[in-house]
């Protein structure tokens, strides 16, 4: 074979298809955008929180601040119920995950046994199924919570979601993906069931565990209406609900006057929507800070827990 063609045979193998050069730079516009439209609202109240109360009430602050101060994260943090439900949340995450895991795990385990392993298998995989197609309704949740004793209790906010069934698929899935040789060299060795469990599966699926432990602090977090719902006293509220009050309010800023009269000038500094991007940043910051440390368990956690090889 000729050196002209060869060389003709090498640049024609180097060449990109016209259709998939087309379909990568489209993709890579149409995630640009996604990308876009998930960011620039967030930077839209940073912004109006850092600028001035005249130029955030005339709506002239887009994406930088106008008149940059901090005077409305200092009222804030001086807001005794804001740090209040800023806690409650903080309590309810950390409880709520814990709970949520242990529950989670326990339940998965064994559902990702064979039928000949686990009797009645299937007839508890369909029961939690059916819970995620219906539910019992608002009023005879309230009323299970009021009968219960758990008005004003933190528990509350964290029982009547404590076994998540969406997670539960996600990890038994994943359960089913470990070797069995290694399981079964264990109960040779004489480990129990719940030895093999938490020494061997589960520091083995630590990926999906970390994608469920995010998935379930952001559930926990983002969650209003149950503290509304729940919880008769607003010192009691977790802080998406006293967040969602506030912004429902006709001005906040009137309620801080009277709450807190010698604050009156600084309000001469801020208003009421630089008060409200400022606590609806505060109260995002957190999953905003911890996102990226999990963000690497997220696709082989998901991936591996749904496919069942």
């Amino acid at each position: 074979m000729s050196k002209a063609s060869k060389k003709g045979k090498r640049t024609k193998h180097n060449i990109i298809p016209t259709g998939s050069l087309l379909f990568d730079v489209l993709n890579h516009i149409f995630l640009g955008i996604v990308a876009l439209s998930c960011i620039l609202p967030l930077i839209h109240v940073l912004a109006i929180s850092f600028s001035v109360s005249w130029a955030a009430q005339g709506g002239i602050v887009y994406f930088w601040p106008v008149g940059f101060n901090l005077e409305s994260y200092k009222f804030i943090l001086k807001n005794g119920k804001f740090i209040t439900a800023l806690i409650v949340s903080l309590k309810r995450v950390t409880l709520g995950v814990a709970i949520n895991l242990f529950l989670i795990i326990l339940t998965a385990y064994p559902l990702s046994k064979e039928e000949h392993d686990f009797k009645g298998r299937t007839l508890y995989a369909w029961f939690l199924f059916i819970t995620i197609l219906f539910s019992g309704g608002l009023i005879p949740s309230y009323m299970n919570i009021r009968s219960l004793g758990l008005l004003d209790n933190i528990l509350a906010l964290i029982l009547p979601g404590a076994v998540p069934v969406f997670s539960v698929v996600l990890l038994l899935n994943f359960f089913r993906q470990l070797p069995k040789g290694v399981e079964e060299s264990a109960f040779v060795d004489g480990a129990s069931f719940w030895t093999t469990l938490w020494k061997i599966c589960v520091p083995m699926s630590l990926p999906s565990i970390a994608t469920i432990a995010l998935f379930s602090a952001v559930a926990h977090w983002n969650s209003w209406f149950d503290g509304i719902i729940y919880m008769n006293r607003t010192d009691k509220y977790p802080l998406q609900s006293y967040l969602q009050t506030i912004i429902m309010m006709a001005s906040s800023s009137n309620e801080f006057i009277r709450a807190t009269p010698e604050m009156a000038e600084l309000l001469k500094k801020i208003n009421d929507s630089t008060l409200k991007a400022a606590q609806i940043f505060l109260g995002a910051l957190p999953i905003i800070l911890v996102y990226p440390f999990l963000q690497r368990f997220f696709m082989k956690g998901i991936v591996i827990g749904s496919i069942k090889g």
